[in-house]
């Protein structure tokens, strides 16, 4: 294991640039007997332990795998400061095809991990994220006692992706009331890119709600699974034609970040943006944008919460209904940053990241 918070070498000092946030600390983890390879990037301890969970995906590069780990990790202390967690952001990357890893292979892999975050005292807690399930946790568990996501029967919440789908759809719900003066989905047609761990709860929520739905996914047991059970749920090709779609009024990015870019928000029918996925925005400036299509997006890291507001739970002993009320707040917290982007005259990322970082820096002050 190495830890690069010192002077970076050269071919990731431009990853250290200030735009990234000013990470508290960076770890490279290799384990050669394992096959481990893995990045994980403190961002902030202001608030407390960095909690965020591990990515476990095939990048194409070290440098690739650094930089997603930075972006991550800084939006998990933006997105704990406004759940109001007592956690700072962090976040870590496995690099490597996860369904390469399996059995025993992939068992020896994730220990190697978990003896490298035990290695942090207790600086980073992690949990699942994309390529990585709760099982995995139960594995990381087994070296490292700052892992969270496990099953219930290792002591653990379970699978969090429930109640990430559920704050994703308290953000619509805030962002329907916002826009349309009505907290309901009823009738609203819903496009959801990704029906995966997150994607299918989320539009099960919508159909309950009375939304008309359509969803895409590159994985086509994910979609089968939704349209065997909802026969009336509708499909574009790809994500491509899922924004095209005439008549969407809100469209759920729920996959891999970047899904609002130069390319994408040109074309975007619908009037309202609010998805699970991750650093959604491409680029500093695709907020502007957006607002310039009178397109209201509420903030990924806001609405995706309700996840890190279980498996911050599951440290105090786990309580559902507890997360669930928690979790519910998103409604509010989303409408009240709408409220501060008009009132101050800036997109509501803008709002929302001015929040976040007045709650991170009164409690550094108060260190």
């Amino acid at each position: 294991m190495t830890d690069v918070t010192g002077e970076p070498v050269d071919a990731l000092h431009t990853l250290f640039h200030s735009d990234q946030g000013g990470h508290e600390q960076v770890v490279l983890c290799q384990d050669r007997a394992s096959g481990l390879k893995a990045v994980i990037a403190i961002h902030s301890t202001a608030l407390g332990p960095a909690l965020g969970g591990t990515r476990f995906y095939p990048y194409a590069s070290e440098q690739a795998a650094v930089a997603d780990a930075l972006n991550l990790a800084r939006g998990m202390s933006y997105k704990n400061a406004l759940a109001g967690l007592d956690h700072g952001g962090g976040k870590a990357v496995i690099i490597g095809d996860p369904e390469a890893f399996e059995g025993d292979r992939r068992t020896e892999l994730l220990l190697a991990y978990g003896r490298a975050v035990a290695s942090l005292g207790g600086r980073y807690v992690t949990a699942c994220d994309v390529g990585t399930y709760v099982a995995d946790m139960d594995v990381v568990a087994r070296e490292c006692r700052w892992t969270t996501g496990r099953s219930p029967e290792n002591g653990g919440a379970g699978d969090s992706s429930v109640l990430t789908a559920f704050g994703v759809f308290q953000g619509m719900r805030a962002s329907a009331q916002h826009l349309w003066g009505d907290p309901t989905l009823r009738g609203r047609k819903v496009g959801v890119a990704g029906v995966g761990k997150v994607g299918h709860h989320l539009v099960e929520h919508l159909l309950a709600d009375g939304a008309e739905v359509t969803i895409t996914d590159v994985r086509e047991e994910s979609v089968r699974r939704i349209t065997e059970k909802h026969p009336g749920v509708a499909v574009a090709s790809d994500t491509e034609a899922l924004i095209r779609t005439e008549g969407l009024d809100i469209y759920a990015p729920c996959a891999l970040g970047g899904a609002l870019n130069d390319d994408t928000v040109p074309v975007l029918t619908a009037s309202v943006v609010c998805g699970a996925a991750n650093n959604q925005l491409s680029h500093p400036g695709v907020e502007k944008d957006l607002a310039d299509r009178s397109i209201l997006y509420a903030p990924d890291y806001v609405v995706n919460a309700g996840g890190v507001i279980q498996v911050a739970d599951e440290l105090h002993g786990f309580d559902f209904d507890r997360c669930r009320a928690k979790a519910a707040k998103i409604f509010d917290t989303t409408l009240a940053i709408f409220a501060r982007a008009k009132s101050d005259g800036i997109p509501p990322a803008a709002a929302a990241d001015r929040i976040a970082e007045q709650r991170m820096a009164d409690a550094a002050a108060r260190r």
